[in-house]
């Protein structure tokens, strides 16, 4: 007997959630309530949400906050009808979002939120980013955030903090995208992605505001096992201009440690670029960040050396991938030439993946100083990370032994 896998993704069971839902907090003096109203798009004339949720066969459903204005202590909530991914207007859709379309085009936003001035490309698969970078135009953005990781970026979600013009909508025609979310679309844009059926594209107004939600909150739920809930307030990275950081510094044993070479401008630039991109991208974390651009990415390890190793390792993959695309215009895995092969090769090594000059941020402190090593010995000149491990002085050391330097933020950015 034969079955037809690729059916279960064209199955689509309609959710049975209610249209409305509400979440009370109550005390003894007061009850608070946020209220939601579940998401529908009209699409060929019929309402559907969400596509499914995480699997196919996963009921889901996507509600949008309207009204309450919750206060604890001296922090509320977002206000109503701040809307981003969760009012998204289709402007095209061969199949309308699933959870992970719009999970992905969120954290997208998350990410693109700190960076409003400069065009911004932010691509993003399994709710992490394959390439972040900023530009001076926005197809240079989109090019550069794809060939950051252009394997990983197969079938993830582009958002551009910028309308789509011509050149930038060729480029990302060219790549298999599911989701392309903008603030508008020029003229031309979107003839040519109509001839991408099933590509979803998203215009979501408020991206040209996106700095407007700098700083807010909301409170973030995580359901457990049991059907128990635990809520808490969205994480807000505090430190974004360089004024925020603190030169390394601490106290072993009597002894001060400190870092002897301040940042320049563009370590300041690069360091801070990567610490706002870390607060969307899963723990435990390091990435490395050169001109603006994500170089290497590491996600999800439980040891901060090894997710270090991992993310120069993929500095390196990527790097021969991205040099074997621009030379011979294929893959490396696809290249056969043993020459060919080690041309790449050693122009990657001699290049260190890319990573020589490059800033190593991580979402916690490194308990040991083998993790900075990590990049210490690609070359990397700069560190950023919150600080507080009783073994701060190995990675001062460390750095002060390279020349390199390194700052704290003296905030954690885990997210999970």
């Amino acid at each position: 007997m034969t079955t037809d896998l690729k059916k279960m993704y064209k199955t689509i069971a309609g959710d049975s959630f209610p249209p409305r839902m509400e979440i009370s907090f109550i005390d003894d003096n007061r009850k608070q309530t946020l209220f939601y109203e579940k998401v529908l798009w009209t699409i060929d004339g019929v309402q559907k949400g969400l596509r499914y949720g995480e699997n196919p066969g996963q009921e889901a459903a996507l509600y949008k906050f309207i009204n309450g204005n919750l206060i604890l202590g001296e922090t509320r909530t977002i206000q109503p009808g701040k809307y981003l991914a969760s009012d998204a207007e289709l402007l095209q859709s061969g199949k309308h979002p699933g959870k992970t379309n719009l999970t992905d085009t969120d954290n997208a936003l998350n990410i693109l939120r700190y960076f409003t001035d400069n065009p911004t490309a932010v691509i993003v698969k399994h709710n992490n980013p394959c390439g972040v970078a900023r530009s001076d135009t926005l197809v240079s953005a989109y090019t550069r955030a794809y060939m950051a990781d252009r394997i990983a970026a197969f079938g993830g979600c582009i958002a551009l903090n910028r309308a789509v013009d011509r050149a930038t909508a060729q480029a990302i025609f060219e790549q298999y995208a599911e989701v392309v979310a903008a603030p508008e679309f020029e003229d031309g844009v979107m003839d040519l992605f109509a001839r991408k059926k099933n590509l979803r594209v998203i215009r979501i107004d408020n991206i040209n505001r996106l700095h407007t939600f700098v700083g807010e909150r909301f409170v973030d739920f995580k359901s457990l096992i049991d059907g128990g809930i635990i809520a808490q307030w969205s994480f807000v990275p505090l430190a974004r201009i360089p004024e925020d950081l603190k030169l390394a510094e601490c106290e072993y044993k009597g002894r001060t440690y400190r870092i002897e070479r301040s940042p320049t401008e563009k370590e300041y630039e690069d360091m801070l670029f990567g610490w706002l991109v870390e607060s969307g991208i899963t723990s435990n974390s390091v990435i490395y960040v050169k001109d603006l651009a994500t170089v290497g990415i590491g996600t999800g390890e439980q040891d901060r050396v090894g997710v270090a190793e991992i993310a120069r390792d993929k500095a390196y993959r990527k790097l021969n991938d991205r040099y074997a695309v621009e030379t011979y215009g294929l893959a490396f895995a696809e290249l056969k030439d043993p020459e060919k092969i080690k041309e790449i090769s050693d122009r990657t090594h001699l290049e260190r993946g890319g990573l020589m000059g490059a800033a190593m941020i991580s979402d916690a402190f490194f308990p040991f100083r083998d993790g900075v090593d990590v990049g210490i010995a690609e070359g990397i000149t700069a560190v950023i990370h919150p600080g507080g491990s009783e073994n701060d002085y190995q990675s001062i050391e460390a750095c002060n032994d390279a020349g390199a330097t390194m700052v704290y933020t003296g905030q954690r950015s885990f997210k999970h």
